[in-house]
């Protein structure tokens, strides 16, 4: 190639290479300045939810927690770090009264506390209703109960029936999974230390369905009341029954939430369905396993004969039956005799 051919090549491309680099760098001396965020004044760390807490909900130690918020934002009914009301741990126990959603400011109405007024009402879930019973020492598990246990509801009665004899002895769990609200007067028994403190009381309250609460009013006027402390883990296994028996309904389409927050709450509500009892004689020989049985209002002699009614000497007040007829029972009311063919051939 000659190379004059090749000096005019690489002069070329010498001049295509500056002016690339003029008009990138014109290009970018021309184009608009970028905006910068102002900085936003942060003011005092505030209480925020760190999940979704509905009306009703117990609050616990993962409920809240503080995160800087804007100065400009900030309002006198927050919850703002370092103040004399403002101790998480302290709040363990109160009740949500209107919804908060996640990432939400906590303000002060929306919490009430177990010893404020309105309590019992937004510790209800919605539909419940509160009932109040009263108990022993003994029948109260000796004051081992305490707000937020689950308990079984035991009738124990006397049934006389209509005959002779000792009546029956009877005890029947008529309600299962029930949801303590409060013990005495008290909706949380903790000393100065924190620490659940053990103490006797003469009434329970439960958290109760309408109908449910029906059924308590007329046991306490049929026997004697006691209570069963329930474990924490029998609510997943009652869960399990429930949904093996086809009790639950779980919408179709519905995501992990949705079907986690149906069989929580199938999961707590109080059963009164399947009762199940025991009687004196499950326990002793010498009870009774039945109702003593209604006898007749006059008192009667039996008397089985495999004689012909016609050999059977008077006086009687009614003719004995003619021919051989088979086994008779003779009936004698007073001075009334009456004979009554058994049927045999």
């Amino acid at each position: 190639m000659d190379v004059k051919k090749i000096a005019l090549l690489v002069g070329a491309l010498l001049v295509a290479a500056i002016t690339a680099v003029m008009a990138k760098n014109m290009f970018a001396g021309a184009s608009a300045p970028q905006a910068e965020a102002a900085a936003v004044p942060m003011g005092p760390k505030i209480l925020v939810a760190r999940k979704p807490l509905p009306v009703g909900a117990m609050v616990d130690a993962e409920s809240f927690g503080y995160q800087p918020w804007p100065a400009e934002l900030v309002q006198e009914a927050y919850y703002t770090e370092g103040g004399p009301d403002a101790d998480p741990a302290k709040m363990i126990g109160m009740v949500v009264r209107s919804a908060i959603t996640a990432g939400q400011p906590v303000t002060r109405g929306q919490l009430v506390g177990p010893q404020d007024r309105g309590f019992l009402a937004a510790a209800l879930t919605p539909g419940m209703r509160a009932v109040t019973v009263p108990v022993s020492d003994i029948a109260a598990v000796a004051g081992f109960v305490f707000p937020g246990d689950r308990v079984d509801m035991v009738l124990t009665q006397s049934v006389t029936g209509g005959g002779d004899g000792p009546p029956l002895k009877v005890s029947e769990t008529i309600i299962r999974n029930l949801r303590v609200l409060a013990t005495g007067q008290v909706t949380d028994r903790k000393g100065e230390d924190g620490k659940p403190t053990v103490a006797s009381f003469g009434n329970v309250t439960f958290e109760v369905t309408p109908k449910i609460a029906e059924k308590i009013a007329v046991a306490q006027n049929l026997g004697q009341l006691s209570l069963a402390l329930r474990s924490i883990a029998d609510n997943q296994a009652e869960l399990e029954r429930m949904v093996a028996a086809g009790e639950v309904k779980v919408p179709a389409g519905a995501n992990p939430a949705e079907e986690r927050r149906i069989l929580m709450a199938m999961a707590s509500q109080p059963i009164d369905s399947t009762p199940t009892f025991a009687t004196g004689g499950d326990v002793s020989r010498f009870q009774r396993r039945s109702v003593p049985a209604r006898t007749a209002s006059a008192p009667a002699t039996v008397t089985v004969s495999a004689a012909p009614a016609a050999q059977v000497p008077a006086p009687i007040a009614s003719a004995a039956p003619a021919g051989p007829v088979g086994p008779t029972v003779r009936v004698a009311r007073g001075n009334n005799v009456s004979f009554v063919p058994v049927g045999a051939r």
